[in-house]
């Protein structure tokens, strides 16, 4: 596997990944419609933030987005064809974002995550540290989630040498 820049011309097909990635979960077909645009890559998309592919023999297997802010990065996508759930994709995609947010000197990152991945968000060391309005449906809150201490590693630490 290998983690690229997304082109331009598959902004269609990665839009379609991060549906079907979303469709992975127990939401009906009306709820993942409702999400259509939000989950959407646009060309602007490749020119205004980060946007990352993962790719197994040529063929994209995940996503990731990341938004400069102030201080840090927000996550915005971080989707996975359903087939590779839970084989590292995911992991692998986060850590190189999270290398990203650090060689730019970031402090923080934030995601908004699906309630689904709030236990993948955790075991990556986020934090939930508050909830927002779903941007896809009125009514629901989702949890906002950030990671603090992205300050670059100091290294081993000498007595351990």
């Amino acid at each position: 596997m290998i983690i690229r820049p997304a082109r331009i011309e598959e902004v269609g097909e990665l839009s379609d990944l991060c549906l079907r990635s979303k469709a992975h979960w127990p939401y009906d077909a009306e709820f993942i419609e409702a999400c259509r645009d939000e989950l959407t890559i646009t060309e602007h998309d490749l020119v205004q933030h980060t946007v990352r592919v993962a790719e197994d023999v040529g063929v994209p297997i995940g996503v990731i987005r990341l938004d400069r802010t102030d201080d840090g990065f927000d996550l915005e996508m971080l989707f996975v064809e359903p087939n590779c759930v839970g084989k590292g994709v995911g992991r692998q995609l986060l850590d190189w974002g999270i290398d990203h947010a650090r060689a730019f000197g970031a402090k923080r990152m934030t995601t908004v995550a699906d309630p689904h991945a709030e236990p993948f968000y955790a075991h990556m060391g986020f934090k939930k540290t508050g909830v927002v309005p779903s941007d896809s449906i009125p009514g629901p809150n989702i949890a906002l989630h950030g990671l603090d201490a992205l300050a670059q590693p100091s290294g081993p630490n000498p007595a351990c040498i």
